[in-house]
């Protein structure tokens, strides 16, 4: 017996929530998906949003007009937060520093350290290769005695590092940035 070919569903998702249209009114940032939707689709944000849908999908509820009250209420105490803590996320961005720290090793040797990239999304592996790649000499992601994550380049690379995470991450500002030196102490002859 031959088998009917099925044919394919295509499925719209949201570029905000990434829930399908139909479920962003209980995501907490409905108001960005709405806009999102009506700008990329709006036969969809037309078929969803106009006033005949809204009545009917009122007409189907059974809550009570102070269940509903509560209900509004508590979106907008969603909403609400959910716009405290992106600000709360800005803000711990814009507060935090990247450390490009030169470390002597011994006499003429040295590396040189990069922490804090991770805080404003930069991939640590890629970039590490990418610093490795672009000064031919080692690079890799390492534990920092704090437990924390930074990239350690072969050689002293500091301002050629600081030119190239300006250039290839603009989201880091260049005046979080910061460039220290550290010496090991002087053996004191006996």
């Amino acid at each position: 017996m031959a088998e009917l070919p099925v044919a394919k569903k295509s499925v719209l998702y949201c570029g905000v929530c990434t829930l399908p249209p139909e479920y962003c009114e209980f995501a907490a940032s409905r108001k960005k998906c709405e806009e999102w939707l009506k700008d990329a689709h709006p036969a969809e944000y037309a078929r969803l949003y106009n006033d005949q849908a809204i009545t009917q999908k009122l007409a189907m509820t059974t809550l009570s007009e102070d269940r509903v009250a509560k209900e509004a209420a508590k979106m907008e105490k969603a909403m609400s937060k959910e716009e405290a803590r992106m600000a709360r996320e800005l803000e711990k961005k814009m507060s935090s520093k990247v450390v490009i720290k030169r470390v002597e090793r011994n006499k003429r040797k040295c590396v040189t350290s990069v922490f804090g990239l991770d805080v404003f999304g930069v991939d640590l592996k890629k970039t590490a290769k990418t610093f490795a790649n672009h000064f031919a000499c080692g690079g890799s992601v390492s534990k920092n005695p704090q437990g924390l994550d930074e990239i350690v380049v072969q050689g002293d690379f500091s301002e050629e590092i600081l030119e190239l995470i300006c250039k290839n991450h603009p989201e880091v500002p260049r005046d979080n940035i910061e460039l220290t030196e550290e010496k090991k102490p002087k053996k004191v002859a006996a």
